[in-house]
């Protein structure tokens, strides 16, 4: 952990010092634009009357605007060291567990969904909140996804994306700032919709009728100023022309007012997307990924750069220059909305898949900070055969690693574990500790344990029932009809189900008859899985079935005190507290 902070700490001691160096430069341009202006006034002043004011004041203004880009860009510079200042700073603070601040992402939450409301992985203090570090929205929902996806696939290519990923921290780092400054006020979906969907309203033709309309409009405008033929004529043809462009004019001024929006949105991300394909990565994942930033054996930069040229031509159309003569003369503004809509035509269905391609490596680089700020996590190795899930010293991920206690855990396929214990003696937290361990080897991430196995497999888990007074749904319906769930996803194929005290809204033998009863078609459906019980009675299964073992968490009484060791043990709890925790709080005597 000291390895990591020192890292944190130097890099955010590197910027700072880069950030100060660069405010400097920034004052410097500052004080050198104020001071060519204000030359440039002087000079103007005294060198009116001689020939130098043609040479010096040119020359001034060429000086005063690389000054004034030479500014823009120190400044933005200055954005991006303050963010990647930022960005350590939060980590380090992360890494003090103070990670409260950060977006819990709760508007994911699926209260259906087959493990996401039992594991918290979203709210307050949850796993999202804890590993989360995307910048984009979009990638906010594929991380999001990520985490929801319920169907294990492709992670061996998860796993060496993230490993490679988790290697370079620096760029995962260059990478985030760079997408911070990506804040359009049009979301990527609403562009990539509008590009899939809109329809050209300039006819075929005016690609070839405007370049001849605009040639016509030089000759006849020679022709007159050689006297060949009157003005009047040229005029008309001025007329003729407004009048083509009018009649597309209401359009025109709709579209204008779509492809500005978009270009805010594009140009922002096209910075991302040079940035991507300017880094050489050697997993298949982020290969692929590399892939979709390509179309036709172009780079995704170069199109844009096409796009972006053809859309300032566009907007001349509101240069006072151009709404005098390049309407009537030119045909500009139906002339370049052509131009543009042509691009929309041939890539305006890819613009999906380059934000969503960007959106994946905002989420991956978010999972490789992961891995890098877990060095002691292990990447599942993936297997075939009887192991489920086996591992040693396996924690829960959320929990400080200086008060964690870790456990051996291996369980078979088709294998049922009964795990007893007192309250507070760390059943749940087990049981999420294991569904985690599941969903994070799913997504790719390395798990809180060593030598850990892993047969992919489907999560189900009923741990949070609860009423709805808008549903008019009891709790105890509500667990029914989550078991129900369970069942029919049983159907489906092989599953690990994690169950914590079922049937608890009904009295103790309905209960226990009725748990023994769903242990046992769970057993018979193949599935394999953990319950978290308080009723023994449910142990005896293990007699009855060789499928069920038995384990529980202990509790012991110490000089008066409750002594927790947290150990995952094999056979059935002994010790129950309830009665010694009312005594001690003076709630019974």
């Amino acid at each position: 952990m000291q390895d990591l902070k020192e890292f944190y700490t130097s890099q955010r001691e590197k910027h700072r010092q880069s950030l100060q160096r660069t405010k400097k430069r920034l004052s410097l341009l500052a004080t050198l634009r104020l001071s060519v202006f204000v030359g440039m006034a002087v000079a103007g002043y005294f060198l009116w009357d001689t020939q130098m004011v043609f040479v010096v004041l040119p020359l001034g203004m060429v000086l005063f605007l690389y000054l004034v880009t030479s500014f823009s860009d120190v400044k933005r510079h200055k954005a991006y060291l303050q963010r990647l200042i930022d960005i350590n700073t939060n980590e380090l603070e992360v890494l003090d567990r103070r990670y409260y601040h950060l977006p819990d992402g709760k508007e994911f939450l699926q209260p259906d969904h087959p493990y996401a409301q039992d594991l918290d992985l979203f709210g307050r203090g949850s796993f999202y909140q804890y590993a989360n570090r995307t910048t984009l929205p979009q990638g906010r929902e594929v991380f999001a996804g990520l985490l929801l996806d319920g169907y294990p696939k492709d992670i061996a290519q998860k796993q060496k994306a993230i490993q490679e990923l988790a290697r370079l921290p620096e760029w995962c780092q260059h990478f985030s700032s760079l997408a911070g400054e990506t804040k359009p006020k049009i979301a990527p979906a609403v562009v990539a919709n509008w590009m899939k969907n809109h329809k050209p309203f300039t006819p075929k033709w005016v690609g070839i009728v405007a370049p001849l309309f605009a040639l016509g409009s030089m000759l006849w405008i020679v022709l007159a100023i050689l006297g060949i033929v009157p003005e009047i004529l040229v005029l008309m043809w001025y007329f003729l022309g407004i009048g083509v462009v009018g009649r597309f004019s209401k359009n025109i001024l709709k579209f204008a007012s779509h492809v500005s929006q978009a270009q805010e949105t594009i140009q922002q991300h096209q910075r991302l997307i040079s940035e991507l394909e300017e880094q050489t990565f050697t997993s298949e994942l982020l290969q692929d990924l590399q892939k979709k930033l390509e179309t036709e054996g172009k780079r995704t930069s170069q199109i844009l750069k096409s796009f972006g040229q053809r859309l300032d031509l566009f907007d001349q159309q509101n240069n006072l220059l151009v709404l005098m003569f390049g309407q009537g003369l030119l045909l500009w503004s139906l002339y370049f909305a052509h131009r543009v809509e042509s691009w929309i035509t041939k890539y305006g269905k890819e613009v999906e898949e380059w934000f969503f391609a960007m959106a994946q490596f905002d989420a991956y680089n978010s999972l490789g900070t992961y891995a890098f700020n877990h060095p002691t996590h292990t990447y599942p190795t993936l297997v075939q055969g009887e192991v489920v899930l086996s591992g040693k010293e396996m924690g829960h991920p959320l929990v400080d690693s200086k008060k964690n206690v870790l456990n051996d855990f291996t369980i078979g396929k088709g294998r049922f574990c009964i795990v007893t214990g007192a309250n507070m003696a760390g059943k749940s937290t087990f049981l999420r500790a294991v569904s985690l361990q599941i969903v994070m080897a799913n997504m790719g991430l390395p798990v809180n344990g060593k030598e850990v196995k892993y047969k992919p497999v489907r999560l189900l888990t009923s741990m949070r029932s609860s009423d709805s007074l808008t549903d008019e749904t009891s709790y105890f319906y509500a667990e029914l009809k989550r078991l129900k769930y369970i069942v029919d996803e049983l159907e489906k194929g092989e599953c690990f189900v994690v169950l914590d005290e079922i049937l608890k809204g009904t009295n103790s033998v309905d209960k226990a008859e009725g748990s023994k009863k769903f242990v046992e078609r769970l057993v018979r459906s193949g599935a394999t899985g953990l319950v978290a019980t308080h009723d023994l009675s449910l142990c005896t299964l293990a007699n009855e079935l060789p499928q069920v073992e038995n384990h529980y968490f202990d509790a012991q009484i110490v000089n008066g005190e409750l002594y927790f060791d947290y150990r995952f043990k094999e056979g059935i709890c002994q010790n129950m507290n309830a009665s010694f925790l009312l005594k001690k709080m003076g709630i019974v005597d």
